[in-house]
C-alpha cells in the first residue's frame, strides 16, 4: 500500500464551512444556471473550483503583510519580490502584474502582430484569448498522447518537435513571434514537461531564432515531477531544477496565485533589454507602475515569501501526493480519470463517466453540476464549454479531452476532505445513468465558461 506524506504544517486558524442539505444544493445550482462558477462560495462545502488564489498562506506570509510598503514607486516589497524572482527563477528582468492573465496581455501586445501563429503545448483559455485577440492563430504542438486520458506517460505535456517543425515549414519562422511552453499543462490534466524536451525545444528554436516563453504558473510542480521521474535529477534540489528549466527560455508569464502561494499577483519575466523597456512602458497603462503592477506592497511581500516556501521539498511533495491520494482512490474504485494524475488536480474523464451523453450535450458541465448536487463539492468543466468556438467558423471547438477538474487548493484541505470528495464521486459514478445532458440558455461570446447558463436538454 502506498504511503502518503502527512501535512507539513500545523493548522492555527480554521474556517467553518456552510453545509447545505441536498434540497438546498439543488436550488442553488439551478439558480446558478447549472454553472458552478455562478455558485456562491458560502454554498460550497469543499471548493475545488480552482487552485488559483485559493491557497492558505503561512504565518511568515501573514507577518509579511504587516510590513507592506504601499509607496506608489520604489516599494521595498517590490525590490524584495524582484530580487527573489531573479534568484529563484534566474531571469534578468521582471515586470509585475496583478495576476497571470495581466502578464499574458502584456506579452501578447508586445510580440504578436496580426497574421502570426503561436504554437503551444495545448491551449489554455485566457492565454489563447489574448493571442487571438491580438491577431494570432494558436497551434497545438503537444504530443498526441496528451489528448488520450487513458495513456499513462511520465511527461505527457511534452512538445512534439515534429509538429513544431511542420509549423515552421508551413508558415515560416518570421510568422512565429514566440513558442508558448506551459509547465505543467493544465488542460491536459496537470501534465509535466521533461527537462530533455525543454532542452530539445530550445535547440530547435535556436536553429530558427525563435523566442520561447514559458507559462510557469505551476513550475514547482513540474520540477517535482522531473525530480521524481527523470533520470539524472533525483539528487537535484527543486531550486536547481527550476533554474535549469528556465535557462531554456527567453522569459515567462506567471500567476503567483498558484505556485507563488498567494491570493493575488503575477509577473512577466524576460532576458531581453529592449522588450523589458517596452514592458515597463506598457504596464503603466494596463496594470500599474513598474514597481507594483497592480499589487499592493503587502501582496508583493507575501509573494516573495511564498516563492521561497514553494521550493521546499516537504511542501511540494505533500502538495502533489495529496492530489495523487484523491486520484488513486478514484482509480481503485474504477472511476475514469485522466492518467497519469497531475500536479494540481484530478480530472474526471466525462466521456467515459457519462458515455450516454454525447459531447454536444455538454457531459462535463452536467457532471460538475451533479457532483455539487451530490455532496456540495464544487468543481469545474474543462471540455467543450471551456474550449469555446472557432473565431472564424463560429463552430464549437470539440476537444478530445472532455473533463471535470477537481483542483486542490494548497495547504487548505486534509486527506479526510479528499475521502469525502472521492466517496461522493464514487457514489455518483454508481448512479451515472440518471445524469442528463445540458444545453446553453445563455452563451457569452468569449470565455463563455465563466458566465454561461444552462438547463437540461429536452
Amino acid at each position: 500500500m502506498k504511503n502518503y506524506p502527512a501535512e507539513p504544517y500545523r493548522i492555527k486558524v480554521v474556517e467553518t464551512p456552510n453545509v447545505l442539505n441536498k434540497e438546498e444544493r439543488y436550488a442553488a445550482i439551478k439558480a446558478a444556471g447549472y454553472n458552478t462558477f455562478q455558485l456562491k462560495s458560502e454554498d460550497c462545502y469543499i471548493d475545488l473550483l480552482t487552485d488559483s488564489g485559493t491557497n492558505a498562506m503561512s504565518d511568515r506570509q501573514w507577518a509579511g503583510l504587516m510590513i507592506g510598503d504601499e509607496a506608489y514607486a520604489g516599494s521595498r516589497n517590490w525590490l524584495h519580490l524582484e530580487a527573489t524572482i531573479k534568484e529563484y527563477y534566474g531571469f534578468k528582468h521582471v515586470t509585475p502584474t496583478h495576476q497571470g492573465r495581466g502578464a499574458e496581455n502584456l506579452l501578447s501586445k508586445l510580440l504578436i502582430t496580426p497574421g502570426t501563429y503561436v504554437p503551444g503545448n495545448m491551449y489554455f483559455t485566457t492565454t489563447r484569448y489574448h493571442q487571438e485577440a491580438n491577431g494570432a492563430t494558436f497551434r497545438d504542438i503537444i504530443i498526441d498522447e496528451a489528448h488520450d486520458p487513458d495513456i499513462d506517460l511520465p511527461f505527457k505535456g511534452n512538445v512534439d518537435l515534429k509538429k513544431l517543425q511542420a509549423l515552421i515549414d508551413e508558415v515560416g519562422a518570421e510568422k512565429i513571434p514566440y513558442v508558448c511552453l506551459a509547465v505543467t499543462v493544465n488542460m491536459a490534466g496537470g501534465q509535466p514537461v521533461s527537462m530533455a524536451n525543454m532542452r530539445a525545444v530550445r535547440a530547435l528554436c535556436d536553429k530558427y531564432g525563435l523566442k520561447i516563453f514559458y507559462d510557469c504558473t505551476r513550475c514547482v510542480e513540474n520540477a517535482y515531477f522531473i525530480k521524481m521521474r527523470e533520470e539524472g535529477y533525483a539528487n537535484k534540489t527543486i531550486k536547481e531544477i527550476v533554474l535549469e528549466m528556465f535557462s531554456y527560455s527567453d522569459g515567462a508569464t506567471m500567476s503567483g496565485k498558484k505556485d507563488g502561494l498567494v491570493n493575488i499577483g503575477g509577473f512577466l519575466a524576460m532576458n531581453d533589454d529592449d522588450l523589458y523597456t517596452k514592458s515597463r512602458e506598457m504596464v503603466v497603462v494596463f496594470e500599474g507602475m513598474p514597481s507594483y503592477g497592480g499589487m499592493t506592497g503587502r501582496d508583493m511581500e507575501a509573494f516573495a515569501i511564498g516563492i521561497k516556501e514553494s521550493i521546499m521539498f516537504e511542501y511540494i511533495q505533500h502538495r502533489v501526493e495529496q492530489v495523487a491520494y484523491l486520484g488513486d482512490k478514484l482509480i481503485d474504485a474504477g472511476v475514469p480519470i485522466v492518467k497519469p494524475i497531475g500536479g494540481h488536480g484530478v480530472f474526471l474523464d466525462a466521456r467515459h463517466f457519462l458515455p450516454h451523453i454525447p459531447q454536444e450535450k455538454l457531459p462535463a458541465q452536467s457532471l460538475a453540476a451533479h457532483l455539487y448536487m451530490e455532496s456540495g463539492v464544487r468543481s469545474m468543466e474543462r471540455g467543450v464549454v471551456s474550449a469555446g468556438r472557432d473565431t472564424k467558423t463560429g463552430k464549437n471547438h470539440m476537444p478530445k479531452l472532455e473533463t471535470v477538474r477537481l483542483t486542490i487548493p494548497r495547504r487548505v484541505y486534509t486527506y479526510a476532505h479528499m475521502d469525502v470528495t472521492a466517496d461522493s464521486i464514487i457514489n455518483l459514478y454508481k448512479n451515472r445513468d440518471k445524469i442528463r445532458g445540458l444545453k446553453f440558455v445563455y452563451e457569452p461570446p468569449m470565455l463563455r465558461f465563466f458566465n454561461a447558463r444552462f438547463d437540461y436538454c429536452d
